[in-house]
């Protein structure tokens, strides 16, 4: 099967429809051009609404820690974005989204990872990615994961999630910003630039 129609079908995949809030809308944005893959938890409510993968306050720092403006990163086909989870998973009443569910990496992320072939860098962004493509080889914590981050270099880095959320985890750990964020941008400046 071609990466489109693997594509195709990813969007109208309705397997959590029984389990989610709202009718589903997978987002997802790669081509077989992809060679700096984000991968991520889940869509969020704007990204939901809006269909664009970060399209929110968490893309605008994350564009910032890999140094590239909003036109670089949507207008170039080398930066892909496939989350654990395609579908937003709603809001928890508690306060932030609900995980990914489990099963949407388990129905897609293998078969759309073999139809990727020219990815040199994949960004882990946050636990649930981390814990999927490191099993056995991540942290007792996500920081722990992040502190090692040169351990699974040059193609995977394990990265915070770049949510408003995790501002206090950033000031705790400034040495992600310090250490890890010009390393970034320094990769994706090389990518971008070949």
């Amino acid at each position: 099967m071609s990466l489109d129609a693997l594509l195709s079908e990813i969007a109208a995949c309705r397997a959590c429809a029984p389990y989610l809030p709202h009718v589903p809308r997978p987002v997802t944005r790669v081509s077989a051009e992809t060679r700096i893959l984000i991968a991520g938890q889940a869509p969020g409510r704007l990204v939901h609404e809006t269909g664009l993968p970060f399209n929110d306050p968490s893309g605008n720092r994350l564009r910032q820690w890999m140094g590239i403006d909003r036109e670089t990163f949507y207008g170039r086909p080398e930066i892909g974005v496939a989350a654990m989870a395609f579908c937003f998973p709603g809001t928890n009443p508690k306060g932030g989204d609900y995980p990914p569910p489990p099963r949407c990496a388990a129905l897609w992320r293998a078969r759309l990872l073999e139809r990727l072939p020219n990815v040199e860098l994949t960004l882990l962004v946050g636990s649930y990615a981390q814990d999927w493509a490191l099993p056995g080889r991540t942290g007792k914590t996500m920081t722990e994961t992040i502190a090692r981050w040169r351990e699974f270099g040059p193609t995977v880095l394990p990265m915070p999630h770049p949510s408003w959320r995790n501002t206090a985890w950033l000031k705790r750990n400034p040495w992600f910003e310090a250490e890890v964020a010009p390393y970034l941008r320094q990769r994706v400046a090389d990518i971008l630039g070949r």
